[in-house]
């Protein structure tokens, strides 16, 4: 049987405050979202313009970090997986969301150019926080 891989890697800016809350086993979780942003010349010469948003949920450790040292607006490096969850809400409607579950964080810098990288175990640069 053969393997499959499931690995993301987004650098974007947080769009909102992380917002953490705790399972009823008392487990933590954070979730944040990510902006991503392309641009790109078509064939007139036009410039255009795409942002991609991402769901990002992060568990235990790394959520407890993230929640205390994301804030809207730094640029950060996600590293993770894919998750699609599946629920029905009480009058039966099916929903869908695709998330990133993330892995690894690091942060790369504050949206006022305040450079801050998170690397594990690299003295000077900072720490990196994973799982």
């Amino acid at each position: 049987m053969s393997r499959g891989l499931n690995k993301v890697m987004i650098i974007g800016h947080l769009g909102r405050d992380p917002e953490m809350r705790y399972t009823p086993s008392g487990r933590p979780v954070t979730t944040f979202s990510v902006a991503t942003s392309r641009s790109w010349h078509s064939a007139d010469g036009a410039r255009h313009e795409e942002t991609e948003w991402f769901n990002v949920v992060s568990w235990g450790s790394l959520a407890e970090i993230c929640n205390q040292h994301l804030h809207k607006g730094q640029q950060v490096y996600i590293e993770g997986r894919l998750q699609t969850r599946r629920w029905e809400d009480a009058e039966g409607n099916k929903h869908f969301t695709t998330e990133l579950v993330a892995r690894e964080m690091i942060i790369l810098r504050e949206r006022r150019d305040i450079s801050r990288s998170y690397e594990a175990g690299s003295g000077d640069e900072g720490e990196e926080y994973s799982v």
